[in-house]
C-alpha cells in the first residue's frame, strides 16, 4: 500500500512542479505545453478576428471565458490530480508483469523519427475517433459528452470544453495505443501533441476553410461544425466524429456536410437543462434530473 501512496505523491508533485516550471519558462520550449497552448490559442483567435466566418459573432462569443477556463482546467489542473492516479496504475501493472514491451505489436525502434511520429499520430487519432463514437452512442458516456456539445457559439476554445470524465475514457485508451508501438520514444510525442492542439483549435474556430481535396484526409471547421449541429440526420446519433483526421469518417461513411453557410443551430435536444456554470457542469452526468 505504501508503494501505491508513494507513486501517487510522486505523480501528483511531479506534474505540479513541471507545470509551475513551464509557467516560469524553466523547461525546454518544445515541452512547454503551458505556453505552447497559450501561443496556439492566441494565434487561432487572431485568425478568427481577422477572417471571421460568422461575421455577426462577437469576438468574445457566448461562453468565451468559460471555455477558456476549461482549456487550462482540463490540460493542467485536472492533469496534476489524475497523474498521481496513473502512477498508481503503473505500479499495479508492473506487479502483474504488464509493461510497454510486453504489449508491443510493432517494433518501431529501427524506423526513422518521421515515420514513427506519423504512425503514432494516425494510430492515436483512430483510437480517439472510435472513443468519440462511443461517447455519442452509449447513453452512459453521452451524459458526460453533453458538456462539450452544449456549446452554442463555436470558437477555438470550445475545443477543450469537455467534462473531466472524458479524460478518464480517453487517456487509458491513448496510453494503450502507445504501448502497442514498441520502440517509440515518448520524448518525441510533443510534436504530435502540439499538432493535435492546433488542429483541434482550428476545427472549432470561427474560420471557414475546407482544405480543398485534402478535406478527405484532414478535419476542418466546416465539417466539424456539423458535428455540433442541433439537428442531425434522422436515425443518427452523430456525424463527423474525426478529431484531427476526416479520413475515418469518409472511410466508414459517417461524414455529413449538407451546406457550408455556417449559421446552423448548435447543441442538442434538451440542452436547455445544461447548467451554465463550470462547477455545476463539473458534476453534471452524475446527478439525475428530478422528474416533475
Amino acid at each position: 500500500m505504501q508503494e501505491y501512496f508513494e507513486a501517487f505523491v510522486s505523480g501528483f508533485l511531479g506534474t505540479l512542479q513541471w507545470t509551475w516550471k513551464s509557467i516560469l519558462f524553466e523547461v525546454p520550449w518544445y515541452t512547454n505545453y503551458f505556453w505552447g497552448l497559450v501561443l496556439i490559442s492566441l494565434f487561432i483567435w487572431a485568425l478568427e478576428i481577422l477572417f471571421p466566418w460568422r461575421k455577426d459573432q462577437s469576438v468574445f462569443r457566448k461562453d468565451f471565458w468559460l471555455d477558456g477556463f476549461y482549456m487550462f482546467f482540463n490540460f493542467f489542473i485536472f492533469s496534476i490530480v489524475i497523474n498521481g492516479v496513473y502512477k498508481m496504475l503503473e505500479v499495479g501493472f508492473q506487479e502483474f508483469g504488464i509493461s510497454a514491451s510486453s504489449l508491443a505489436l510493432i517494433d518501431m525502434s529501427s524506423w526513422s523519427i518521421g515515420l514513427q511520429l506519423l504512425v503514432f499520430f494516425v494510430l492515436l487519432d483512430f483510437v480517439q475517433w472510435l472513443t468519440h463514437i462511443a461517447l455519442h452512442k452509449f447513453p452512459i458516456l453521452w451524459r458526460f459528452h453533453k458538456v462539450h456539445h452544449s456549446v452554442k457559439e463555436m470558437g477555438f476554445a470550445a475545443h477543450l470544453r469537455y467534462h473531466w470524465m472524458e479524460n478518464i475514457f480517453y487517456k487509458p485508451l491513448k496510453t494503450f495505443g502507445v504501448m502497442l508501438l514498441g520502440g517509440f520514444e515518448p520524448d518525441q510525442a510533443y510534436i504530435v501533441h502540439f499538432t493535435a492542439i492546433a488542429i483541434g483549435h482550428f476545427n472549432h474556430s470561427n474560420i471557414k476553410i475546407t482544405w480543398g481535396p485534402f478535406k478527405y484526409i484532414f478535419n476542418n471547421p466546416v465539417m466539424h461544425l456539423y458535428h455540433h449541429s442541433y439537428t442531425l440526420p434522422k436515425g443518427s446519433y452523430g456525424v463527423n466524429f474525426g478529431i484531427s483526421l476526416s479520413l475515418w469518417d469518409y472511410l466508414f461513411k459517417t461524414n455529413y456536410i449538407p451546406e457550408d453557410g455556417g449559421t446552423i443551430d448548435l447543441g442538442y435536444p434538451g440542452d436547455e437543462s445544461m447548467p451554465s456554470g463550470f462547477f455545476k457542469q463539473l458534476v453534471y452526468g452524475f446527478i439525475k434530473k428530478r422528474k416533475t
